[in-house]
């Protein structure tokens, strides 16, 4: 402590006075039935202008990796994420069919992006998690490698995506996927 602090003195009578004076004005205040009206209408307009506020347009998706390359599909339809595990061979398949699993009592087709959009990875012992998705009714899963979750993508970023069934591509080369072009047979996306 320095001298300079020692040798201020507190005058706690004086302050004493001075809280039991404002105590007794809060008391003691009368507020008018019209100021009252004043406060509580400024109060209800910052309320009503901060509903107002222009928020960005955002698409929610679910983020997966696969072949090294990040992919998305629209949250409303993606009914469920699951483990690959189960997953049986369709004998016939095309391709990119990598077998059918079955979840939720019905039998879904699950496909591998690799093969359909000609992308380099490994086995299917890679391929761990199926993002199964609801298109109208029908459901099939995306084999994936990796699921990183939900985001929340601004529309103003989005950019038109490259031929394919994509539906944007953002900045960072996150790519959302067309599920309804997914979900239809190669030859009828080609024709």
């Amino acid at each position: 402590m320095s001298t300079e602090d020692a040798k201020v003195e507190i005058d706690y009578s004086g302050l004493l006075q001075r809280l039991d004076d404002a105590r007794a004005l809060i008391e003691n205040a009368q507020v008018s039935p019209e100021k009252r009206r004043e406060v509580l209408s400024a109060r209800a307009r910052g309320l009503a202008s901060s509903r107002d506020e222009v928020r960005p347009a955002v698409i929610t998706v679910l983020t997966f990796r696969v072949g090294g390359e990040r992919y998305a599909v629209p949250i409303e339809q993606v009914d469920h994420v699951l483990e690959s595990r189960g997953l049986c061979a369709l004998p016939g398949a095309p391709r990119h069919v990598m077998g059918a699993l079955v979840s939720r009592s019905r039998v879904v087709p699950v496909l591998d992006l690799r093969q359909l959009l000609g992308l380099e990875g490994g086995g299917m012992s890679d391929l761990g998690k199926v993002v199964v998705v609801d298109l109208l009714g029908d459901a099939f899963g995306i084999a994936a490698e990796q699921v990183d979750g939900r985001q929340e993508l601004l529309r103003a970023t989005l950019s038109a995506p490259p031929a394919g069934p994509f539906l944007h591509l953002t900045p960072d080369r996150l790519t959302v996927l067309d599920v309804a072009q997914l979900g239809t047979p190669s030859a009828e996306r080609r024709g």
